[in-house]
Order: C-alpha cells, then sequence, then structure tokens
C-alpha cells in the first residue's frame, strides 16, 4: 500500500458513513411524504401518516444534523489529498452538486421551521419540501458517482458537459438506486425504532416499507447491469468478474440477510447487515474503478504530494480521536432512550442532566491503563517513522501506528460503557 492511497481509503469509509447514517435520514423525509394534507383522504389515513411523521422525527432529532460531518469529511480529504479530480469533479458537475447543497439547506431550514408552523396548510408545505429535499439531495450524489464511473468527468476545469455528463440512462437509474437505497435503510431503522418503544402497528407498517423499498432496489439494481455493460464496458467486467465482485457479493449477502432479518423482525440485527450491503457495494464500486480516478488520471498522479498528505492524515487520525467516541456517547444515549423525557424527581422539579457524574465517567473510562499506553505508544511511533524515515516502508509503519493509536484512545474512552454507567 502505498501512501497516497490511504486518503480515499478515508474518503470510501466517511462516504460509507455518510450513506448508511445520512441516508436513513434522507429516507425518513422520504417516508414522510405521506404526512402531507391529501383531498379525499379519510381521517384514520391521516392520522396513521401523522403518526408515521411524528416517528420519524422522533428518531432522527438528535442525530440528523451530526451525519453530515460525514460529508465535510468526504469533501475535505478529496480536495486536500486530491485536488486535480476535486476540482474536475465540482466544475464539471457542478449542477448535481449545486442541486445537492440546496437540497440539504432547505432540508435544515424545514426542518427547523415545522416546529413554528401555524395551520395545517403550513406544515402541509413545510413537510413537503422537506420530503422533496430529501429525495432530490440523495438522488444528486448518486448522478455524481454514475458520472464518475462512466467516466464523463474529463481532467480540466469545465472540461466535461455541465449537463450530459450526469443526466445519461446510468446516472438516472443510479440516482434512483440511491434514494431507494435511503427509504430502505429509513424503514429499517424506523421499525427498529418503534419495536424498541413496544410500538408494534408502527413497526410493521415500516416493516412493509423496508420489504417494498428492497424489491425495488433489487429491481434496479439489476436493470442498471446492462445499461453498465454498455456504457462502460471495462468497469463493468472488473465490477462483476474482477476484483469488484468482492464487494458485489459482500454487498448481495448484506441485502439478503437483511431482507431476511426483517421478514423475522430481527431490527436491530438487519440494522448491521444493512450497514454491510452498503460498504458491499462501495468497496465494489471503489475495487472496479481503480487504479483509474479519472479519464487519463490514476489515482497516484491526483494525489497531493506527500508534504501534503502527511499533516492530513495527522489531521485526520486527530479527528477521529475526538470524533468517533463523541459520536459513539451521542448515539448511545440516543438509542438508549435517553433524550425521550426529562426525568423528574418525586416534588415533580426537572432534573438536569448528571453533568459531574458523566464527566467522573469519562474520566474513570479514559483511564485504561492498556488502552492508554498503547495510544502513546502508537502516537510515538507515528511521529518517528513519519519524521524520521523517508521510505514508503516506513512511512506505511508510522501510518499504522497512528491508526493503532486511533483505535487505543477509542478503547479508552469506551463510549459504550459509558452509556452503560449514565444508564445505571
Amino acid at each position: 500500500m502505498h501512501l497516497y492511497e490511504i486518503p480515499i481509503i478515508c474518503v470510501l469509509v466517511g462516504l460509507t458513513l455518510y450513506v448508511v447514517l445520512g441516508g436513513a435520514d434522507f429516507g425518513a423525509g422520504l417516508w414522510q411524504l405521506e404526512s402531507v394534507v391529501i383531498p379525499g383522504r379519510t381521517e384514520a389515513a391521516r392520522q396513521r401518516a401523522e403518526e408515521n411523521r411524528e416517528h420519524a422525527h422522533h428518531s432522527m432529532g438528535p442525530v440528523w444534523e451530526a451525519n453530515h460531518v460525514w460529508l465535510i469529511f468526504v469533501l475535505t480529504v478529496t480536495w486536500t489529498a486530491y485536488p486535480r479530480a476535486f476540482g474536475a469533479i465540482a466544475s464539471t458537475l457542478e449542477l448535481p452538486l449545486l442541486i445537492a447543497g440546496v437540497g440539504i439547506v432547505f432540508r435544515g431550514a424545514a426542518y427547523a421551521l415545522r416546529a413554528g408552523s401555524a395551520s395545517a396548510r403550513e406544515s402541509a408545505l413545510i413537510d413537503t419540501v422537506f420530503s422533496l429535499s430529501s429525495v432530490l439531495t440523495p438522488f444528486a450524489l448518486g448522478t455524481i458517482i454514475g458520472a464518475i464511473v462512466l467516466g464523463r468527468v474529463p481532467v480540466g476545469n469545465a472540461a466535461g458537459s455541465i449537463t450530459g455528463s450526469w443526466t445519461g440512462l446510468f446516472s438516472i437509474l443510479l440516482g434512483a438506486l440511491v434514494v431507494v437505497l435511503c427509504a430502505y435503510m429509513a424503514a429499517v431503522y424506523l421499525a427498529a425504532d418503534a419495536a424498541r418503544a413496544g410500538e408494534g402497528e408502527l413497526a410493521s407498517r415500516f416493516r412493509t416499507r423496508a420489504l417494498v423499498a428492497a424489491l425495488l432496489a433489487g429491481a434496479l439494481a439489476i436493470a442498471l447491469l446492462p445499461v453498465l455493460h454498455s456504457d462502460a464496458h471495462r468497469f463493468y467486467h472488473r465490477l462483476v468478474s474482477g476484483p469488484g465482485l468482492v464487494g458485489v457479493v459482500l454487498s448481495a449477502a448484506g441485502g439478503i440477510g437483511t431482507l431476511a432479518l426483517v421478514v423475522v423482525r430481527r431490527f436491530g440485527a438487519a440494522r448491521a447487515s444493512a450497514a454491510v450491503a452498503v460498504a458491499g457495494l462501495i468497496v465494489g464500486f471503489a475495487l472496479a474503478q481503480n487504479p483509474v480516478f479519472l479519464p487519463g488520471l490514476s489515482l497516484a498522479s491526483a494525489a497531493a504530494p506527500t508534504e501534503t498528505i502527511v499533516p492530513l492524515l495527522f489531521a485526520i487520525l486527530a479527528g477521529i480521536v475526538v470524533l468517533f467516541p463523541s459520536l459513539g456517547f451521542l448515539f448511545a444515549l440516543h438509542l438508549g432512550g435517553r433524550f425521550d423525557l426529562a426525568e423528574q424527581d418525586r416534588s415533580g422539579a426537572v432534573q438536569p442532566p448528571a453533568a459531574a457524574a458523566g464527566v467522573g465517567a469519562m474520566i474513570a473510562s479514559s483511564r485504561q491503563g492498556l488502552a492508554a499506553r498503547g495510544a502513546i505508544a502508537g502516537l510515538l511511533g507515528g511521529l518517528g517513522f513519519l519524521n524520521a524515515a523517508d521510505a514508503p516502508w516506513a512511512h506505511i509503519v508510522g501510518v499504522v501506528s497512528l491508526a493503532v493509536c486511533a483505535l487505543c484512545a477509542i478503547a479508552a474512552v469506551a463510549p459504550a460503557e459509558l452509556a452503560a454507567r449514565e444508564r445505571d
């Protein structure tokens, strides 16, 4: 492994996390389309739609904004580590990037304004904007991947067609597939949250939606293959019979496993298998594309100098040490139901969160001797190999040492243990 390959691995990990976590939030917005008041609907149907909407907002409320950190991470690492490729993508694909950005802004604004709506008509309008934005953003991001796969983003400033590069049949179908995958993951997650809360009827509704979305996603994936064979012959063969086949098999296994788990109502396990299916799809596409980044531009030639890559990797590892424990703790609190209602004492007064106890738990958990010493050793090893040696193998050892440092630091903080102590 070369040093310039490490940032793209980080980008793929960040992209996977964004699709798995942020994608589920987009899918939750899609399912809220039914909450819009439609003439002729019965009162019972409106009530069910409102219950679905409230459940989706309740599930995504504490974490929806945090999930966008992965998109920022992907963009930042890409333009720093591979500036030529990023410049070409950002200029040629400016329209789908603009659509995605506008969708994210409108979606956030609608989410914030929903609480202040003064009438049912205003609520319906805000819900419509929110839902349509939740569809447009993943669709636009999917068309961007399609344009890159088909080789329609040449190197240079706006060297490709501003409209034709991302509006082909394959890009449109891939964008639709991304939207359906988001809806599928959201349905699985919302069914799991409803089942955990004891809402059996609500869980059944989203279970049905998950099954329908899974079948539709499978149909779209199959429809993509002949189009891919026609428009990107090299990529197709590397995907179905070359190195990308590993990711395809992993994705298929995860998808079939998720479908089976949803059928038997094992929603918690289905969350993990759905993430595996998404990760496999991204890995398969990456392996099929490698070593080409853009037409005429390999990953090696697109990479920034070593003097840029090394500080970037330090910044990534420093961010991992801070970000992963923080997000892990946030999700642990959310899944544990800590954000549902404020606790009250016997006199009826609202009890504030036990901040002192949380800080004490953090300090106690971070004193795990073995993990802390491993983090220090990894940090020293990484600094030494990356700064005192020039050989490529030494840089690889240094990066691995820093990765060990990050993992040990995460283990020392132990978000899951903190969540358990908070619940106790």
